[in-house]
């Protein structure tokens, strides 16, 4: 599974208080190809950080300290964070995001301290400059902290609405405040009970139609006013941030879930065509919206009839699953009355969904609830509309689940809650195959996981004789037999893998296994054990930066990864005998 940092939600009662609070004490906010060979131990990360963005971007003099968010490329776990001409406390989530404590007294006054990243030796490296505003506390102009959503595809609408609104959060708005886009107005309103930190504004379809940027101001007329520092709107060409891909029973479709700007503001699935010759993926036309934020999985049903997308949020009323038919001739979506909310009933941060083999039932992590749980739901055969019948308790963040290939067993594979490390966790269940309800075996340990920031990925092979679960904070894969009576797993040990494991895959004959490395920005490649089902290292491949899933064909020729920094797919060929993995090309989502 992809990684699960926290994501943005659509405006609500309670995101209008958590903006208000970001606003006042400026608190961060939510949430060319290698393809060289080798046997030996995963190559390190490329030299060379660099910064893309910062969150927030500003703050007003005198507020108090608040956590940065930094996002960009090449950081490693020794990676540290310069604010002002000081080295800050640092702490790395991935190869593209790090988190800095930023003290009060580095915001006392108005300036604008200039923020880097430097790596360690060897390699090492420091990147270019992003500047942090801090602006006088006495000052009456405006001051933006972010944007939402901050970016959009060329031609899209605005997540969760009809009519294109922006919401600006910030402060010292009034009620004459307008919001500039690429120094026109437009028209404005602010929030009567946000007490001037929050403004919508309306965004017309023209604005947004062309690829591009634009610059977003805030200009309060008057005695005392004037323009606010500026935050860029991005229009882009495809979707932004991929975190998993998907590729249809038949093997003629593949999509690809993203979830959007800054860690989720607007979900998109892009869609392909595959050639069954080459594997190359042909782009069937501009990505389809979620409706929602934060889409961390893409689902195709056994019967290759509709596609399911798993939406996360961090409130108990966020989770949400996208559903969609699929054209069987040209592999279009259409969105269809048949997703399901968190709202009723009630689960957060939906994570992950698979789809009985008979096509009846689906189940999806509820990654957030409390306590954590399974949420069962029947599968409508002509629409693929979700009816929810009940829950099942799980351990840990679950993150992952799978529908054992017979029908009879679910496996949820769960990391650790939010600023934790520790063993992860395989929920293991029986399937009433009358009725699609669940019944607990038990749970059996995992490796070490890091947080839920890392999840964890579980597989089971096509012969459903034995499971696999990556390990982010051990940095190794989980082996276990299946017991075809029972269900139960049974360990048969770890292999390495790279550095943060995060997503693993079987190819359809059973004789390969695959595991993306978001830490070593590589691929783990393996043979199994037919008998036992042991995993053996072949070597890795090094892949291109933010790797987040793995998927393989049905045909066993051709492998697919995301890459969620370069908003792109990786195409590999399988060499049938041996296994291994050679770059065929790329593609944008």
């Amino acid at each position: 599974m992809p990684n699960s940092s926290m994501k943005g939600k659509p405006f609500s009662g309670a995101i209008c208080a958590l903006l208000l609070f970001l606003a006042v004490s400026v608190l961060a906010c939510c949430g060319g190809s290698g393809s060289s060979q080798s046997g030996g131990n995963p190559p390190p990360p490329p030299t060379g950080p660099t910064i893309t963005a910062i969150s927030p971007s500003s703050a007003l003099a005198g507020s108090a300290a608040f956590t940065l968010t930094i996002t960009g490329t090449n950081f490693v776990l020794g990676s540290m964070v310069n604010f002002g001409g000081s080295m800050v406390a640092t702490s790395f989530v991935n190869s593209m995001q790090l988190t800095a404590a930023i003290p009060a007294s580095s915001i006392a006054s108005a300036g604008a301290p200039a923020v880097t990243v430097t790596n360690p030796a060897p390699g090492g490296g420091t990147t270019n400059v992003v500047n942090f505003t801090v602006i006088s506390s006495t000052s009456t102009v405006p001051l933006i902290n972010f944007l939402f959503p901050s970016c959009v595809p060329a031609g899209e609408q605005f997540i969760n609405s009809t009519n294109n609104q922006l919401t600006v959060s910030g402060v010292n708005f009034v009620a004459s405040s307008v919001v500039q886009w690429n120094g026109s107005n437009r028209p404005t309103t602010v929030d009567p009970n946000s007490g001037g930190t929050i403004l919508t504004a309306q965004i017309s379809a023209s604005d947004i139609a062309t690829a591009g940027t634009a610059t977003v101001t805030v200009f309060n007329p008057g005695t005392g006013g004037g323009s606010s520092n500026s935050l860029t709107f991005t229009i882009t060409t495809g979707a932004v941030d991929p975190q998993a891909i998907s590729v249809d029973p038949a093997g003629k479709f593949a999509y690809v879930a993203s979830a959007g700007c800054n860690g989720g503001t607007g979900g998109n699935v892009s869609m392909y065509t595959i050639d069954p010759t080459t594997g190359v993926l042909t782009s069937i036309g501009p990505p389809a919206s979620t409706n929602d934020i934060a889409t961390d999985s893409v689902t195709i049903d056994p019967l290759g009839k509709f596609a399911y997308v798993a939406n996360e949020g961090f409130y108990a009323t966020d989770g949400s699953v996208s559903a969609y038919s699929i054209d069987p001739t040209t592999g279009a979506l259409t969105s269809t009355s048949g997703g399901i909310n968190g709202n009723s009933p009630q689960f957060c941060c939906f994570t992950a969904v698979a789809v009985h083999p008979s096509d009846k039932f689906a189940y999806v992590t509820n990654g957030d609830s409390f306590p954590r749980s399974v949420s069962m739901y029947t599968v409508n055969a002509a629409n693929g509309a979700l009816t929810y019948f009940g829950t099942i308790a799980a351990e840990g963040f679950p993150s992952s689940v799978v529908v054992h290939p017979s029908g009879q067993f679910v496996y949820v594979a769960a990391g650790t809650d939010s600023g934790t490390t520790g063993l992860g966790s395989v929920s293991m269940y029986s399937i009433n195959t009358t009725t699609g309800a669940l019944t607990s075996l038990g749970s059996i340990a995992t490796g070490t996981m890091i947080a839920e920031s890392s999840s964890s990925s579980i597989v089971v092979d096509p012969t459903g004789a034995f499971a696999y679960v990556t390990n982010s904070g051990s940095n190794d894969i989980s082996m276990y037999t299946v017991n075809a009576s029972t269900g139960v797993l049974t360990s048969i040990g770890t292999i390495a893998a790279g550095v943060q494991p995060i997503s693993v895959a079987v190819e359809p004959s059973g004789k390969f296994a695959y595991v993306v490395n978001a830490g070593s920005i590589d691929i783990s490649m393996y043979t199994i054990n037919a008998t036992t089902g042991a995993l053996t290292s072949i070597g890795t491949i090094i892949t291109e930066h933010s790797p987040t899933s793995i998927a393989v064909h049905p045909s066993g020729k051709f492998a697919y990864v995301t890459h969620s920094t370069l908003n792109e797919v990786s195409i590999y060929s399988i060499d049938g005998t041996t296994g291994a993995l050679t770059l065929v090309g790329t593609i944008g989502t």
